[in-house]
């Protein structure tokens, strides 16, 4: 049985209609309605994705927000440290006069690092998170794992690092 179409009425700014108007234009759809529909489905399986993985996993979220939203910069530094042992680096990136990317990367449980994501997701200014993770399980063969010589390479940029050379984690 075919779901039943619901007409909604929706406010969204000028600049990013035409915005979108441009991308569905340039990928073909034949109405606005069905990219939308799409951009749902597109920002349901996200939602999804981040719940769906248990146990360990490796990732990096990203964020654009603008810098000039009241208080925002602090709850983030705040949402930030409470979730210190899953972060494992920050890069951060000015787009422009007003808006940042953010880009963390993160090593820990599922639920910890979705949950992390979740709270910056929410925050009023924040435009857009993106979320990429893979289980720590599907890194490497099982021979791999059960010798415990796989290994996760980062950059340690911890302040009382001395020379900031990439360093080896046995997972």
């Amino acid at each position: 049985m075919e779901d039943q179409l619901m007409r909604i009425g929706v406010s969204i700014p000028s600049r990013l209609l035409s915005a979108f108007d441009n991308v569905i234009n340039e990928r073909g759809y034949s109405s606005r309605s069905e990219a939308i529909r799409d951009a749902i489905r597109g920002y349901l399986l996200d939602y999804e994705s981040l719940g769906q993985t248990e146990g360990e996993q490796i990732g990096v979220i990203t964020l654009v927000y603008n810098h000039e939203q009241r208080g925002l910069i602090s709850l983030l530094t705040d949402i930030q440290h409470e979730n210190a042992k899953i972060i494992t680096s920050t890069v951060h990136i000015h787009l422009d006069p007003t808006n940042c990317l953010e880009i963390d990367v993160v090593h820990g449980s599922a639920t910890d690092i979705s949950g992390f994501a979740e709270k910056m997701m929410i925050q009023s200014g924040v435009f857009q998170v993106r979320t990429f993770v893979i289980p720590t399980l599907s890194l490497g063969s099982s021979d791999q794992r059960a010798n415990n010589t796989m290994s996760v390479g980062y950059q340690d940029m911890h302040p009382d690092s001395r020379n900031c050379q990439p360093k080896t984690q046995k997972s």
